[in-house]
Formats: structure tokens, C-alpha cells, sequence
């Protein structure tokens, strides 16, 4: 079977805007962590990687990090308090697609399985 994907959205929601430039990396975690992404949110506000058409994704223990610190420091609008974001989640079932989207501010954020 091959596995649906992970699809990483992020949004700016203070400014309204995807979060284009923000540093993003996706781990699959077992006994030894296994980084199979790593990248910058384009234009769209995704991150465009071989991982979103399954390449790499097995069932497992997964953690996406959002490195909102560094986004926010480059727009000039870092509020020293969010650094890296680590969101933690399991996949049982590889066929569907999963999509993560995250939207945030400089002091809070929210993350969740989108459809």
C-alpha cells in the first residue's frame, strides 16, 4: 500500500499571510530519529517535500518542528516567547492523507488534522 502523505500548512495569522520562509523539518521518532524532511514554507503556505506523496512515511511516532522564533525574528515581529514548535503525532493507518495545518501568532498557536 502506498502511504497517503503528510502535507505541513502554515499561516501567519497575525499578519494574514501564509508563512513563507518558515523552517519546518518532519521526524519520524523509533529508536533512533529519523529527520525525512526538512524545508521552507513556500508561497502557498505548504511545504513542498516528496514526503507529501508518502515517500518515507511508514506507521510510527512522528514530530513536525515549527521554527516560529527564526520566521518571526525575520518580519521584524519576534515577541521573544514562541521559539520552536514541536507538534507530536502517530499515524496507524498510512493510506490516507494527512494534513497538518498550523496557524499561530507570536504568543500561541494551534495545530490540528485537517481534511
Amino acid at each position: 500500500m502506498r502511504a497517503g502523505g503528510i502535507s505541513i500548512h502554515c499561516v501567519d495569522v497575525a499578519t494574514g499571510q501564509p508563512a513563507r520562509g518558515m523552517a519546518v523539518s518532519l521526524h519520524r521518532l523509533s529508536a533512533d530519529e529519523v529527520l525525512l524532511a526538512v524545508g521552507l514554507i513556500g508561497a502557498n503556505g505548504q511545504l513542498d517535500h516528496p514526503t507529501v506523496r508518502g515517500e518515507g512515511i511508514i506507521a510510527g511516532t512522528y514530530e513536525v518542528r515549527f521554527h516560529i522564533g527564526d520566521y518571526l525574528r525575520a518580519q521584524g515581529q519576534f515577541a521573544g516567547f514562541l521559539d520552536v514548535v514541536p507538534f507530536r503525532f502517530v499515524i496507524e493507518d498510512i493510506g490516507p492523507h494527512l494534513h497538518l495545518p498550523m496557524k499561530f501568532t507570536p504568543y500561541g498557536y494551534a495545530i490540528f488534522k485537517g481534511v
